[in-house]
């Protein structure tokens, strides 16, 4: 190779090789310190946009999994209070139990039946005052769970229905009328025998009420271990395409600083060269 003292192509070659190492290297101490294969566009544009994608699915999902989780602890809220309703129910049949009795007194009659009245009260207590969230649980109106993965969207749909002693309402989907308690009294034995009845079929429909609330919760639990399962899969391959391999560049940074360590050397080596010339001058 003819040796020049204008330009020293050996040099030049050993800086552009220098340069390139270097810039990889600095890639390469990049992904190290952030964990990323993709740290901007520039790496991977395509990459970084399906990962971009993958990353809008799994917040929606994550927001739809809060979604169901608020509406199971709405229900869970509802059927808890429907509990304390069939207790006072059961305490209800007692009474009308009692009072039915052709032995009890008008005195004794008129005492189960202001208890029974107060029991009335508490039922519609329990259905003005039940909150969750700062909302009323017993409402006419369709509560909707929204489920989204930023592809698809759709809702869950609850029905809870009011709740007082004149409104005992059964499952939507049951066909049972609903009761009114309202108007039962205790202080006959007749009446009592009526009441009595009433407050079967009021245990009935908030049996099947509970039974409505129970099957919403288990679809919206079923709907939470598919969305679980979903962000897990989901995770995963923006994962796979996000981050480092960190073994891989490792080896990649020890082969790198030794290239950067032998540029150097032979950049040095290569600036030396020319000093040679001086040599072949006499």
């Amino acid at each position: 190779m003819s040796m020049s003292i204008l330009n020293n192509i050996p040099a030049l070659a050993a800086q552009n090789a220098l340069s390139v190492n270097q810039a990889n290297l600095q890639s390469t101490l990049f992904q190290l310190s952030t964990g990323k294969r993709i740290n901007s566009g520039a790496d991977d544009a395509a990459g970084l946009a399906i990962a971009n994608g993958l990353q809008a699915n799994i917040t929606a999902l994550n927001q739809s999994s809060q979604n169901v989780n608020d509406g199971i602890g709405q229900l869970q809220v509802v059927d808890g209070s429907l509990g304390q309703v069939t207790n006072l129910l059961n305490r209800a049949v007692t009474l009308a139990t009692e009072a039915s009795n052709g032995t009890e007194t008008s005195t004794q009659r008129s005492a189960l039946d202001a208890e029974f009245t107060s029991i009335k009260n508490e039922i519609t207590n329990i259905g003005a005052n039940t909150n969750f969230n700062g909302s009323n649980v017993f409402v006419s109106s369709t509560t909707s769970i929204f489920l989204s993965d930023a592809s698809s969207n759709y809702t869950i749909g609850m029905t809870v229905g009011t709740l007082s002693s004149s409104n005992i309402q059964g499952g939507s989907t049951s066909g049972l009328t609903a009761v009114n308690l309202s108007t039962d009294n205790l202080t006959t034995s007749a009446g009592a025998t009526t009441a009595l009845t009433d407050i079967n079929k009021a245990i009935t429909n908030v049996a099947s009420k509970r039974g409505e609330v129970g099957a919403t919760v288990n679809q919206l639990q079923a709907a939470t271990n598919v969305i679980s399962t979903q962000i897990q899969n989901l995770t995963s391959a923006e994962s796979g395409i996000m981050d480092a391999n960190i073994p891989q560049v490792v080896g990649q940074m020890s082969q790198q600083s030794i290239l950067a360590q032998t540029g150097v050397a032979s950049l040095a080596q290569a600036n030396s060269m020319q000093s040679l010339v001086l040599k072949l001058i006499p």
